[in-house]
């Protein structure tokens, strides 16, 4: 594996530790709120719906560093292409901005990976 790639699929993991860390531990809080655009009504009314998709992304961060540490192409790929999937889906679901934060980066990841 290139460093190239293996810094990107980190980063791709990093990023979703960071969404885990929002959705579950956050979400009512101002740091949550603000980088979700919540009210706090909205965001104490949906907190456990949040913090499900908090565990989501530790599975993916979890499958992510699994690819990292052993090396298996396949298994990044598969995880980066988890990443992707989501990704598309919120931005047509829920915001465009979605498909920039998470998608593209987990699509350069996959990319690099295949080039090494």
């Amino acid at each position: 594996m290139s460093v190239v790639a293996g810094v990107l699929v980190a980063l791709v993991a990093a990023l979703h530790l960071l969404f885990l860390v929002l959705e579950m531990f956050l979400w009512d809080e101002p740091a949550g709120m603000k980088a979700f655009a919540l009210e706090p009504a909205h965001a104490r009314a949906t907190k456990a719906m949040a913090a499900n998709q908090g565990l989501y992304n530790g599975f993916l961060v979890a499958g992510l560093v699994w690819g990292l540490v052993s090396g298996e192409t396949d298994v990044r790929l598969f995880f980066l292409g988890c990443v992707v999937v989501a990704g598309v889906f919120g931005a047509v679901t829920v915001s465009p901005k979605i498909a920039v934060v998470q998608a593209l980066p987990a699509l350069l990841a996959a990319g690099a990976v295949l080039a090494a």
